[in-house]
């Protein structure tokens, strides 16, 4: 049996398409991030501070790791999320731990900051729906 058209629609349709979105892992409804430590409004000296982070209903896994229901923290300091569609960005303003850290030891320079978590699956992606923090202020003395 022939299809002399099939292969030249499927050929259109893979050339069309443009490159593949990313794709994001689901979380479940219920999954929650948050900070054990600071808290909203703590006010901290000296600048160096360690951050606790904590996760509901989900397991902490390192980057790279495809096991369902798991991700990595990422701390997003003085910034907005980023879009949910695309890799967390990795820069001052979006740490990542993608050892599966659960604490880290944090350096800010004096003034107010704000602080908010993100969890990322394997490949830095946040989960559809964004298991997100809410966001605190800190302040460093």
């Amino acid at each position: 049996m022939r299809f002399p058209l099939l292969f030249p629609v499927l050929l259109t349709a893979a050339l069309c398409a443009g490159p593949a979105a990313a794709q994001r892992s689901t979380a479940p409804e219920n999954a929650q991030v948050y900070f054990i430590w600071p808290h909203d409004g703590t006010v901290i000296n000296g600048g160096k501070f360690w951050v606790r982070m904590g996760l509901r209903n989900m397991g902490v896994a390192p980057k790279g790791t495809a096991v369902p229901n798991t991700g990595h923290h990422h701390l997003l300091i003085d910034t907005d999320p980023p879009p949910m569609t695309e890799p967390i960005p990795n820069d001052r303003n979006h740490l990542h731990f993608g050892a599966g850290e659960t604490e880290a030891r944090v350096e800010l320079p004096p003034g107010k900051h704000t602080l908010q978590l993100l969890l990322g699956d394997k490949d830095h992606m946040p989960h559809d729906p964004p298991v997100m923090s809410k966001k605190i202020t800190v302040t460093v003395k």
